[in-house]
């Protein structure tokens, strides 16, 4: 049995290491752990804080990201400046608040439901316009944003129910539409996204440092804007549920057919404001990159902005697997990152990264010498408790001595409860960053 790179005890794929799965796994794992760790709060605050404003500085902020954005920023401002004030409030997902009690003592940590908001995500909503209210223009917002805030920061437009937004956000979230269609909805369904709470803030000053989780990395897609306005229109919001034939009452399609004042790039109020993107997934993309060629691996590197139906994608980068290994002499990684989406037709259990893999694990047929790894880098894989899974051929194996069908999982879209059977999901807890998906796929050369 060679060394796992657990232990760190090789540099380079050699033939002992490509020999032991079990080392192959712990690699991939290792990988996307790099990945992560160079996207977490702790390393991205700007190399400079802000001065201090003659009024007050209030932090305010939400996202998966958010406790761990605001114990950073906390500790940086007592390096810096221990006797100026600061205060405020975020809303993060429940179980993904600061790792220590004293992470936190300046900036209150709210906690609240994703990805499906609920009654603590409006009342978060609520608190945040509240204590922006009254500000001056001596003073400064610091708004903390992250993917997964517009869950957890929720509070619907006048005449719409929280119920019907939480119905909206399912039907949505089922249909396989890309997070910008979501989002737009969302923005318009709401009184403090699209710029709203930044519009609230005003006349004070108002900072936003971003993760992002969203393709391309437009800052104001990213849960869903709160703080920057965007183009899009109400009625291209409306245009979007009809497109997918969702349910839309009468209130909704009124609110979204006669709204005529929202908040808009180049709104007078929005002069001072200034967007410091924190962390892409270009980062985690290109840290993993270092990581694998670090070992001597060849990588072909994809994008970090890929989208489509999960499965499908999983099918087209199996077959790219399979081609690359036809010529190969050594090994390659096919990295890529970005977010898919799933339309769900069956009951089953999963988010898009093991549907993804499910969608690899069917094409390769069982292929030799081809590993697959696929984490949400916040730990959470759709709404259940694992961030992706990792298999290798000999969870193939296993798969046909257990009589375990993937065409048959992902006519369920039953990607969880089909590698737990395997025993092949990565539970890594929440790892308080969001810059969403890390997918990887080692091809090793043909045994002999």
């Amino acid at each position: 049995m060679s060394q796992s790179p657990m232990n760190g005890h090789f540099s380079q794929f050699d033939a002992s290491v490509a020999d032991d799965p079990v080392a192959v796994r712990d690699w991939l794992v290792k990988l996307s752990e790099a990945g992560v760790r160079a996207v977490h709060p702790d390393t991205l605050l700007p190399d400079q804080l802000p001065q201090p404003p003659r009024g007050r500085t209030l932090v305010v902020g939400a996202g998966k990201a958010a406790a761990a954005m605001a114990a950073a920023l906390e500790r940086a401002w007592q390096m810096s400046q221990p006797d100026a004030p600061l205060s405020g409030l975020v809303v993060t997902r429940y179980g993904h608040g600061p790792q220590h009690a004293a992470d936190c003592q300046r900036i209150e940590v709210l906690e609240a439901s994703h990805p499906m908001p609920d009654n603590l995500s409006e009342r978060a909503a609520k608190r945040m316009l509240e204590a922006v209210d009254g500000l001056s223009e001596d003073d400064l917002v610091i708004a903390l944003i992250s993917g997964g805030g517009s869950a957890l920061m929720t509070l619907p437009a006048d005449g719409v129910s929280l119920s019907e937004k939480q119905s909206i956000n399912h039907h949505l979230l089922r249909s396989g539409a890309p997070i910008r269609d979501i989002n737009t909805v969302r923005r318009h369904l709401s009184a403090i996204k699209g710029g709203r709470l930044a519009a609230a803030a005003h006349p004070a000053r108002v900072l936003t440092w971003l993760i992002s989780d969203v393709p391309g990395d437009e800052a104001s897609l990213i849960a869903s804007g709160p703080t920057l306005a965007d183009s899009s229109t109400p009625q291209q919001a409306l245009e979007i549920l009809e497109s997918y034939s969702l349910p839309v009452s009468d209130d909704v399609r009124h609110h979204l057919a006669n709204s005529c004042d929202w908040p808009t790039p180049d709104a007078p109020e929005f002069a001072r404001d200034q967007q410091v993107m924190l962390a892409r997934a270009k980062e985690a993309m290109l840290a993993a990159r270092a990581f694998a060629e670090s070992y001597g691996v060849t990588v072909d590197y994809l994008g970090d902005d890929l989208e489509g139906e999960a499965r499908e994608l999983g099918r087209r980068h199996a077959r790219l697997a399979l081609e690359h290994q036809r010529k190969l002499s050594s090994p390659l990684l096919i990295l890529s990152g970005g977010e898919t989406s799933v339309t769900v037709v069956g009951d089953g259990r999963g988010g898009r990264n093991v549907e993804y893999l499910l969608g690899v694990f069917d094409e390769l047929k069982g292929a030799s010498n081809i590993y697959a790894l696929a984490i949400d880098t916040d730990g959470i894989d759709g709404s259940e408790d694992n961030a992706g899974a990792v298999f290798g051929p000999e969870q193939a194996r296993q798969a046909t001595k257990k009589g375990l069908d993937a065409e048959t999982y992902l006519l369920r879209n039953d990607a969880y409860t089909f590698f737990s059977a395997l025993d092949a999901l990565l539970v890594t807890g929440p790892t308080r960053t969001n810059v969403n998906d890390l997918r990887a796929i080692l091809v090793l050369p043909r045994t002999p």
